[in-house]
């Protein structure tokens, strides 16, 4: 594996960072203000369109997605440092550049697995910013962890599917420009293979029996920037059998292809919330005095600091090993590592951010500072995409095969 990154990703890095600073950083608090100011605080700030106008002007665009046909045709590795530069602004800047969850998961499950009526009607439009989508996955009456679990049922009548179940956690929902769920329920609930009872379908959000219920909350932040996390309802919705994304029983296959990249999306943002962190960290350090000396005199903020500064570059490592992987010998081959990332990043991260919040005081856990929300959702990602706990018990058993 090459350390040195390429002169296309060098390019787009510099550019990328200059972007931040020009744009998305002075946007920030505008975005805000603005959101303030809407007659309801799910539509989407003007400044975001104007970011977003920006970014594909500069080329700034579609930049996770591997095939050139659809995105900007970088690789796993080549994408790693840009999306950890997203990932200082969370909440604005992968929007920004069409590359926030979950639609780039949906464009991924789109571009591959999705007919070429599907693409035409629902592939394109996410491609080019217009719409927004999300993926009903998560139930609240099971432990949505084992998919298996789930209780949502898609049968078959005549032509059509009718969709029957309650979703929770569905990201991006509450945004009026999410027009697209991929709805993952049983098509065959008595089926011998439990992998093999589930199908995806595309439900458009217009369709009748489809109720966005209510946003849940996260800490008790309602995540508007990122169009917040929805129960759904879907009452007997009936779609056309057209709808259904790859073919009966292949839902199951198509969420472990569509959570791999989603994983390893998180970390590498991760880490460029972490890097925000350590420099609020230190600005703060020598900005304010306690007990007749500045914070960054005390022993203590020598410690959180250093040791913050060693876990970001073994993650960083980490996760650009996986993503080599991930391009060299493809997601199952790099299945471990992807694990390992999902286990070791979220728990490091919130650490991390942790200690800034602690050394800010008061101000840590404020609206004048983005911590308490880059906590949020740190902390979350100990749960979403399966918990860690789930993915400490699949390596586990990896290791463990290697002596039985």
């Amino acid at each position: 594996m090459d350390f040195a990154f390429d002169a296309r990703t060098e390019e787009l890095r510099a550019q990328l960072l200059a972007f931040m600073d020009e744009f998305v950083y002075p946007a920030e608090a505008v975005a805000e203000e603005q959101r303030a100011a809407l007659a309801s605080p799910w539509d989407t700030p003007a400044v975001v369109e104007e970011l977003k106008a920006e970014a594909r002007r500069q080329g700034l665009w579609n930049l996770f997605l591997p095939d050139a046909e659809y995105g900007a045709g970088l690789t796993n590795l080549q994408y790693a440092p840009l999306a950890e530069i997203t990932g200082r602004s969370p909440h604005l800047a992968p929007t920004a550049l069409n590359c926030a969850a979950p639609d780039t998961g949906n464009m991924e499950v789109l571009a591959q697995f999705a007919d070429e009526a599907q693409k035409k009607q629902w592939l394109e439009p996410l491609l080019a910013g217009e719409i927004r989508s999300a993926f009903a996955m998560t139930e609240p009456e099971v432990a949505s962890s084992d998919a298996t679990n789930i209780t949502t049922h898609i049968e078959r009548d005549g032509d059509d599917y009718v969709v029957t179940g309650r979703k929770w956690y569905i990201s991006g929902a509450m945004n009026p420009d999410c027009k697209i769920f991929i709805v993952m329920g049983k098509t065959d609930p008595d089926g011998p293979d439990i992998r093999r009872q589930q199908s995806m379908v595309l439900v458009p959000r217009d369709t009748p029996g489809v109720t966005v219920k209510r946003a849940m909350r996260v800490f008790g932040y309602e995540d508007h920037s990122h169009g917040g996390h929805a129960e759904v309802v879907f009452d007997h919705a009936r779609v056309p059998v057209s709808n259904l994304v790859g073919e009966e029983g292949g839902g199951f296959a198509i969420a472990q292809a569509r959570l791999g990249p989603g994983r390893i999306h998180h970390c590498m943002r991760l880490i460029g919330m972490a890097e925000r962190a350590i420099e609020l960290m230190c600005r703060r350090a020598v900005s304010r005095q306690a007990f007749g000396k500045a914070l960054a005199q005390q022993g203590v903020v020598h410690n959180w600091i250093a040791d913050a500064r060693v876990t970001v570059e073994q993650l960083r490592l980490l996760v650009l090993k996986t993503a080599w992987l991930m391009d060299t010998v493809g997601n199952r081959g790099a299945h471990t590592e992807i694990q390992a990332i999902k286990i070791a990043t979220p728990r490091a991260v919130v650490d991390i951010i942790d200690r800034a919040i602690q050394l800010h005081g008061a101000g840590g856990v404020s609206q004048d500072f983005p911590l308490a929300e880059l906590y949020a959702a740190a902390r979350t990602l100990m749960i979403a995409d399966g918990p860690d706990e789930v993915h400490q018990r699949s390596l586990a058993r990896r290791e463990l095969k290697k002596y039985l």
